[in-house]
């Protein structure tokens, strides 16, 4: 089933790169949440990558449905919010095969996301538990090094970032970003006022994340 599936992504990807460039998604879900939040992260950070790490990325960002077969065109999807998330029966299938098939999740917390989202991935995954990535993890080390893990750009509740991850065959397929607001620190300077530090912080941490969807 693994490989059929792996064949599909694969399919879905090569008819998209005759097409044209290689896409991202934000990803669009039920339960009330603000999924749309951060509408200037992604394309700031694929700009970032494309020029820092050399990517070739649409910088037109795309959107998608958790249910939607067209989730199989992005080989990187991003979830963000402060609310509730829920995903259906359909939608639970769509992402289990999407990530088994070679895709990755990153679910960012925007303030109050984490256990919420947690537990709807649960479900598709009830087989997996999430793990927090120690900081020698290779998504800290390239291509920027963070040597204390996550970078911090907004406080919240005077607690340390983290970064959860559920881990198939030895390769992270949803990743979750907690207490660090990198989505944030993605955004054009003007929304929240970061300084120019913590922004370049944020966009590498970001290119590391990239950097590991292509190359794992």
């Amino acid at each position: 089933m693994k490989k059929i599936l792996l064949i599909v992504f694969v399919l879905f990807m090569n008819i998209n790169a005759f097409s044209q460039k290689t896409q991202i998604a934000v990803l669009k879900y039920k339960g009330g949440g603000d999924w749309y939040s951060n509408p200037t992260s992604l394309p700031n950070l694929v700009k970032f990558c494309n020029k820092s790490i050399m990517t070739d990325i649409d910088v037109n960002v795309a959107t998608v449905d958790a249910g939607s077969p067209e989730i199989f065109n992005y080989p990187f999807v991003h979830m963000t919010g402060h609310g509730n998330v829920f995903f259906d029966d359909n939608e639970i299938d769509n992402i289990r095969n999407y990530l088994l098939a070679g895709g990755f999740l990153h679910i960012d917390d925007n303030y109050g996301l984490k256990d919420l989202a947690m537990s709807q991935m649960q479900k598709v995954f009830p087989e997996l538990q999430w793990s927090e990535l120690p900081y020698s993890h290779l998504l800290f080390q390239k291509p920027y090094v963070f040597p204390d893990g996550l970078p911090k750009v907004h406080e919240h509740d005077n607690k340390a970032p983290q970064a959860f991850a559920l881990i198939y065959d030895g390769r992270i397929i949803c990743l979750l970003t907690y207490e660090c607001d990198l989505g944030d620190g993605w955004e054009d300077q003007r929304v929240h006022g970061d300084s120019d530090e913590i922004r370049l912080k944020a966009l590498k941490m970001g290119a590391n994340i990239i950097s590991y969807v292509f190359s794992y």
